[in-house]
């Protein structure tokens, strides 16, 4: 039975990084952060970190020595090793992963055992940057942890609201049938900003809210009433504005194209729209906004461009869905830190009612539309991992109340 001062471990595995976060059980909900740290660089150059809280840094190693960890399996020992220092014996109730595909059936978190990992990995084709780390994570765990409950949070289940027209594809039904529709991502980020504009601004967020996730990876969300109504991705986490590293939205004919014309491969064209796309395909350069705005070389600058328009598109098509917005939110990496690609972004939408304060917008304040703008543009942070604690508690407390 969980317990208060228990704690609950957070692990959000990508392709070449750990992220986790250490959550103390509370007598009355919210869990209450500890530590969060993330192992980065798997495979080429790992660095980990750790802090508390307050933002004190508590850990930090580099591997000169050739004994780097070199897979997930080990990067979470190292993680796991440390925390049994700092968590001096409290019980670690249960462990909760961010999973990104949960397909059509997994519409909330599920305790993992042998068959839904089995789902899981079925899925893993339609994630593949994401997903088999995702499982890797949760086997590591299973490891190290046995006997203690895990949970998977899907990222593709706060979409799972979104009426059949805006999940089919104009293909034949039997494709839908099986699977074949589009799901969104990044729901574990949108949930947490739905509920956290639930609990501090509740007329808006009863009303028509553009969500713009801007990190690494990105997508948008059109909410009304909290409940995702559309998304910018589709099938997989491809779709959409483009990204760090892939491509966003493409017409099929371009891949098509590839294929018969070019000679590419299947796997050729997978590697380029995964990983050698985006803004990193884009500029040459790199795939992070600031060295691309540090950089004089006229392709980052047209990287940039090309994204804050296709970002500006999908607000106005958001607002479409809607049949209107009350207002537009920005978070994750880019969203919250990235004063000149909210600024970009914004410039035209003043049909919408959207005008930014300048110096509101620089100061990344926590509103930055202008005085009198109709429609209020926020800056919001997004907490994925506060999102799973609350699930996973959650879980484990009707488990027992069953």
């Amino acid at each position: 039975m969980i317990a208060a001062g228990d704690v609950v471990l957070v692990i959000n595995a990508g392709s070449s990084s750990i992220k986790f976060e250490v959550f103390e059980v509370p007598a009355a909900p919210p869990p209450i952060p500890r530590f969060a740290g993330q192992l980065e660089g798997i495979g080429a150059s790992p660095r980990f970190t750790a802090k508390d809280a307050a933002g004190t840094r508590l850990a930090e190693r580099h591997w000169d020595d050739g004994n780097a960890p070199a897979n997930h399996r080990a990067g979470l020992g190292i993680i796991i090793d440390w925390l049994e220092g700092v968590l001096a014996g409290r019980r670690v109730a249960a462990i909760g992963h961010r999973v990104v595909h949960g397909g059509p059936d997994m519409a909330a978190p599920v305790m993992v055992d042998v068959a839904v990992m089995e789902r899981l990995r079925e899925l893993a084709p339609l994630a593949p940057l994401h997903q088999p780390h995702n499982l890797a994570g949760i086997a590591a765990a299973a490891e190290r942890f046995p006997g203690v409950p895990q949970v998977a949070c899907f990222d593709t289940a706060f979409h799972r609201s979104h009426a059949w027209e805006a999940d089919t594809f104009a293909l034949p039904p039997e494709f839908y049938a099986r699977g074949i529709r589009r799901y969104g991502f990044h729901g574990l980020s949108y949930e947490y900003v739905a509920r956290s504009l639930a609990e501090s601004e509740p007329a808006l967020a009863a009303g028509r809210v553009v969500v713009a996730h801007l990190g690494n990876g990105a997508s948008l969300c059109a909410m009304r009433g909290g409940r995702s109504v559309d998304s910018t991705m589709g099938f997989t986490a491809l779709d959409g504005v483009p990204m760090g590293t892939r491509c966003g939205q493409i017409d099929p004919g371009v891949l098509l194209h590839l294929l018969t014309t070019e000679g590419m491969d299947a796997a050729a064209v997978q590697k380029l729209l995964y990983g050698n796309a985006g803004l990193k395909g884009m500029s040459g350069i790199s795939q992070d906004v600031r060295d691309l705005e540090a950089s004089a070389d006229p392709r980052a600058a047209q990287a940039l461009s090309h994204f804050c328009w296709r970002v500006r598109r999908e607000v106005g098509a958001l607002a479409a869905a809607l049949g209107g917005i009350d207002a537009l939110v920005f978070t994750a990496g880019i969203g919250e830190n990235a004063p000149a690609i909210r600024a970009a972004v914004c410039e035209e939408l003043g049909f919408l009612g959207i005008a930014l304060d300048p110096a509101l917008n620089a100061a990344n304040a926590p509103e930055i539309s202008a005085p009198g703008a109709a429609t209020r543009v926020l800056v919001h942070p997004t907490d994925e991992e506060g999102m799973i604690a609350r699930h996973v508690l959650g879980l484990l407390q009707r488990s027992e109340n069953a």
